[in-house]
């Protein structure tokens, strides 16, 4: 009886490893990016979400996540309408296209969402995947995200 254990272990252990030789193919767009799946996609304000925790998100978007927001400031072209909910969005839309288009680019502590509708309006233009930016791409922010991204889930945990 002994012996018959020793042969199902080796012939079970000799299946694994040619199963472990057998390349497995999968077609997946790159991680996190819907871009590919379903057309260009844009980041949002979310309505309904609390105005201060939609001023926490804007005031990081705008500081330690790096966003270029000066569009957003009186005068610039995306100003108007001058709501906050506006405001976000536009700020929301640059740091998620800056960063890949990535779902957790569009989070932002659950106040924002992510819309196949262009949000474009007048002279004021969202940035899309298709749109080159010439801020500094995510993989060499790295470090700096992870601190910045830290920094901001704290704002929401506390």
């Amino acid at each position: 009886m002994h012996k018959n254990i020793s042969a199902y272990t080796a012939r079970a252990t000799l299946q694994e490893k040619v199963e472990s030789i057998i390349p497995i193919t999968t077609f997946s767009p790159p991680e996190g990016n819907t871009t590919f799946i379903g057309g260009t996609t844009w980041c949002v304000a979310l309505p309904g979400v609390s105005q201060d925790d939609i001023q926490k998100a804007l005031d990081w978007a705008c500081g330690s996540g790096m966003t270029d927001c000066s569009p957003i400031k009186s005068g610039g072209e995306c100003f108007n309408p001058d709501t906050l909910l506006s405001h976000a969005s536009y700020a929301f839309n640059s740091y998620y296209q800056q960063n890949g288009n990535s779902d957790i680019a569009c989070n932002f502590g659950g106040t924002a969402i992510v819309t196949k509708n262009n949000p474009s309006h007048g002279k004021c233009s969202y940035a899309s995947s298709g749109i080159a930016s010439s801020a500094t791409p995510l993989y060499k922010l790295s470090f700096m995200l992870w601190g910045g991204l830290g920094g901001f889930l704290l704002l929401f945990c506390t």
